[in-house]
C-alpha cells in the first residue's frame, strides 16, 4: 500500500509541477505580450490621451478613439451610452459575464507637471466657461489600459470563457457618468455582468505594485449647498440686522460635532466645507452667505447620519442665533454629484488577489491603508440592488523612492510613470478576468 501511495503522490506532484510550469509560462507570455503591445501601440495611445483630455460629460474625441480601437479588435461596440459612454462586447462561450470599466474624463486644471507631453488643451465646460483641461487623476492610464486589456483578452480566448463587457465611462470626476449609463439601460441593453472589475492608478503607490482591498475601496460622496439667510445692515450697527457671516461661521464649526459626537468613532466620516462666500464690502452686513460641502462615509447608515446632521446643525444654529423661521438656511443636496460607497465583494476580491499573487508575484501585491476618503461612481455598477460582485483595485504609478513626495491627484503637478502603470494595469486586469471567468 505504501508503494502505491508513493507512486500516486509522485504522479500528483509531477502533474502539479507541470501545471505550475504551464501557468508560469502563461504569466511570462502575458508580461511579454503586454510589453510588446506597449512599445508598439499603447505608449503612443497614452500620449494621445494625455495631450487631449476632455471635461466631464464632454468626452467626444476620447470616446471616439476608444470606440474605434475596440472595434478594430473585433468587439461589438455601441457608442453614446449615458452620454459619451462606450460599451464593447465579446462573447466567448459559456461562463460568467465580466464588466471591465475605465473612466475617460479629465479635470479643469492647467498642467504644470513638467512631463514631456503636457496637455495644453482648453475646453468650454458645461457652464459655458472655457477652462484648461488636464488628466490630473490618471484616467489616461485607465483608458489606455482598457485598450491593452481588450487586445490581450481577445488574443487569449483559450484562457477564459464567458462574456466580456468593456465600458469606457464618462464623467467620473463629477460622479454622474456611471449612473447615467445605468439609467440608459446598461444592464438591460447589454449582458448583465456577474462581476465588475476596475482599477485606479495611484501616485501614492510604487510603480508595479497592486493593492486589492477586501472591503471598502472608496467612500460615498455627497455635494451639499447651504445658503444662510440674514438681514442686511451697516457694519457699524450689527444690532439692526441678522449677520449671516456670523451664522455661517458658527455652522462651519458646529458641523464638526456631527462627526465627532454623533458618529461611531470607529466609522469613517468626513464633512468638509470647501467653499464659503458672502458679502461685498468691509462695512456691509450681507443678506446671504453660501457654503459648499462635501460629505463622505463608508457606510450607508453613517451617510444618512451625516446628511441629516448637516440639515439639523444648519437650521438649529440659525434658530439659536435669532433667525426667524421664514429665513432659516436652505440646504440642498446635489442630485448629480452623489454616489454611494464602493465596497468590494470580499470573496471575489480575495480570488483576484490570490490570482495576482500567483501571476504577478507576491512582492507586487501589497497591503496599503487608504490615504483618505476619495469617492468613485463605479459603485453604481455594484450596488447591492444589482447583485453584481465588484472588485476595484489600485495600481502604482510613482517610481520607488518618490512616493512620499509625489504630488497629489487633482494637482497641476500630478504625474504618473506611464509604462509601468499601464502595463501593470493591463496585466492585473487580464489576470483578474481570467480568475473570475476561467476556461471551462
Amino acid at each position: 500500500m505504501s508503494r502505491l501511495w508513493t507512486v500516486l503522490a509522485a504522479a500528483a506532484a509531477l502533474q502539479a509541477g507541470g501545471a505550475f510550469a504551464q501557468d508560469a509560462a502563461q504569466d511570462a507570455a502575458l508580461e511579454a505580450a503586454v510589453k510588446a503591445d506597449y512599445d508598439a501601440n499603447l505608449a503612443a495611445l497614452f500620449d494621445d490621451f494625455h495631450q487631449h483630455p476632455e471635461l466631464s460629460g464632454l468626452e467626444v474625441r476620447t470616446s471616439g478613439v476608444v470606440a474605434d480601437q475596440l472595434e478594430a479588435l473585433g468587439y461589438q461596440v455601441t457608442r453614446g451610452v449615458g452620454g459619451h459612454g462606450v460599451v464593447a462586447v465579446m462573447r466567448n462561450g459559456q461562463g460568467p459575464t465580466i464588466l471591465v470599466r475605465a473612466d475617460m474624463d479629465g479635470l479643469p486644471i492647467e498642467e504644470a507637471s513638467g512631463v514631456a507631453n503636457p496637455s495644453r488643451a482648453r475646453q468650454v465646460d458645461s457652464d459655458g466657461v472655457e477652462k484648461p483641461v488636464m488628466h490630473a487623476c490618471g484616467h489616461d492610464v485607465h483608458v489606455t489600459a482598457l485598450i491593452g486589456t481588450a487586445r490581450q483578452l481577445a488574443a487569449r480566448r483559450d484562457r477564459w470563457s464567458g462574456t466580456l463587457v468593456l465600458v469606457g465611462q464618462p464623467a467620473e470626476e463629477r460622479i454622474f457618468g456611471a449612473r447615467a449609463m445605468m439609467q440608459d439601460g446598461l444592464y438591460e441593453r447589454f449582458p448583465k455582468p456577474d462581476y465588475a472589475v476596475a482599477f485606479h492608478v495611484s501616485s501614492g503607490l510604487e510603480s508595479g505594485k497592486v493593492v486589492v482591498p477586501l472591503g471598502a475601496a472608496y467612500s460615498s460622496s455627497d455635494s451639499v449647498d447651504i445658503r444662510v439667510h440674514g438681514v442686511g445692515a451697516h457694519g457699524a450697527s450689527p444690532h439692526k440686522g441678522i449677520d449671516p457671516v456670523l451664522i455661517a461661521s458658527q455652522i462651519v464649526v458646529s458641523l464638526q460635532s456631527v462627526v465627532s459626537r454623533t458618529v461611531d468613532p470607529l466609522q469613517g466620516a468626513v464633512i468638509t466645507v470647501g467653499s464659503i462666500h458672502g458679502g461685498i464690502k468691509h462695512n456691509i452686513i450681507p443678506e446671504t452667505v453660501d457654503l459648499q460641502l462635501t460629505v463622505r462615509s463608508d457606510d450607508p447608515e453613517v451617510r444618512t447620519q451625516l446628511l441629516d446632521g448637516v440639515d439639523r446643525v444648519a437650521r438649529g444654529t440659525a434658530l439659536a442665533l435669532g433667525v426667524p423661521e421664514d429665513k432659516l438656511p436652505t440646504v440642498t443636496r446635489s442630485t448629480v454629484e452623489t454616489t454611494p460607497p464602493t465596497v468590494n465583494d470580499a470573496a471575489s476580491a480575495q480570488r483576484v488577489r490570490d490570482a495576482l499573487i500567483a501571476g504577478l508575484g507576491a512582492d507586487r501585491v501589497v497591503d496599503k491603508p487608504r490615504e483618505g476618503m476619495g469617492a468613485e461612481d463605479f459603485s453604481y455598477f455594484i450596488t447591492p440592488e444589482t447583485g453584481v460582485e465588484g472588485v476595484y483595485f489600485a495600481v502604482g504609478g510613482t517610481p520607488a523612492g518618490q512616493v512620499d513626495t509625489a504630488p497629489s491627484h487633482h494637482s497641476p503637478l500630478f504625474r504618473i510613470e506611464p509604462e509601468p502603470a499601464v502595463r501593470s494595469g493591463v496585466e492585473a486586469t487580464v489576470t483578474a478576468v481570467e480568475a473570475l471567468a476561467p476556461r471551462v
